[in-house]
């Protein structure tokens, strides 16, 4: 939901469409540093959230944050506007912030995945005593990102420790792009059974439900409208059945117009997936 005009318009926009859980930027997601957050908005914030019954709530960090990152000033950077966005979702309130694992741009994966868990740790001790819990997203695999397998996602929180802090965001477009399978019911279920296995499904703590504009495997980040893409109407017809995920936050990131009228129509669709039985 857009922040445009006060972020406590977030929930006012997420209301008028039905919305049981939104995501938000706490700032422009392509600035690094931003005002702080004006008094009056984080009191309406938490008076529109009692109010509409919204929650949890997520946020997504910036783009521009690179935790992965060999370059000095720009590891820096990013650990200086993650704090930052770690301390604006505190004061609102706000239960999960998902971020990239980032890119190792030409350096080592190996090394790369060491940066991210030292600054991981480094944020979480930062900010000891803080409720919001930090997810970790999976990626599509576009160049250089981390992230791509459940295996580097598990690595990172194994090393990290510390799960009241540290989840993890499963995308369902990013995911099928990195070549998990979810369109059938053999190849969802194989998918959550290695996730299980190799992260835990009790780490996982928001879901991004996207479907695919590119094939499986393509390593690309596109994301269609529910049932227009690769994935179809199948794979989310698993996904919303599925008993162990019912009370996860589900987050819609797909194409949207400025009515919201696209949004009302996946949430439609969803909605009818959800209390539509499986057939065999």
């Amino acid at each position: 939901m857009s922040i445009a005009k006060g972020i406590e318009r977030a929930l006012e926009r997420g209301q008028s469409i039905g919305c049981r859980t939104i995501q938000v930027f706490t700032k422009n997601n392509n600035q690094w540093r931003a005002a702080p957050l004006p008094d009056s908005s984080v009191r309406a914030f938490h008076a529109l959230r009692s109010e509409s019954g919204i929650g949890p709530i997520v946020a997504h960090t910036s783009y521009l944050i690179n935790v992965a990152s060999d370059r000095p000033e720009l590891y820096e950077k990013s650990i200086a506007s993650f704090h930052e966005e770690l301390d604006r979702c505190e004061t609102l309130g706000i239960e999960y912030l998902v971020v990239h694992p980032g890119a190792a741009v030409g350096a080592p994966r190996k090394q790369a995945l060491q940066r991210v868990c030292k600054a991981l740790k480094q944020l979480i001790r930062a900010t000891r005593g803080y409720r919001v819990m930090i997810c970790v997203e999976t990626t599509a695999g576009q160049g250089s990102s981390l992230g791509t397998y459940f295996e580097e996602i598990g690595l990172i929180l194994s090393r990290v420790g510390n799960p009241n802090r540290l989840g993890v965001c499963l995308d369902t477009c990013h995911i099928f792009a990195a070549g998990y399978d979810i369109r059938t019911s053999a190849g969802y279920y194989k998918t959550f059974r290695d996730f299980d296995t190799i992260i835990g499904l009790e780490h996982l703590k928001v879901i991004h439900v996207n479907d695919s504009k590119r094939p499986l495997n393509s390593r690309v980040d596109r994301h269609e409208h529910i049932g227009h893409g690769h994935i179809g109407e199948r794979g989310f017809h698993h996904l919303m059945r599925d008993r162990r995920l019912r009370q996860l936050p589900k987050i819609l990131e797909t194409p949207k117009d400025a009515d919201m009228t696209e949004d009302v129509t996946n949430l439609a669709l969803l909605t009818r997936l959800y209390n539509t039985p499986l057939k065999k």
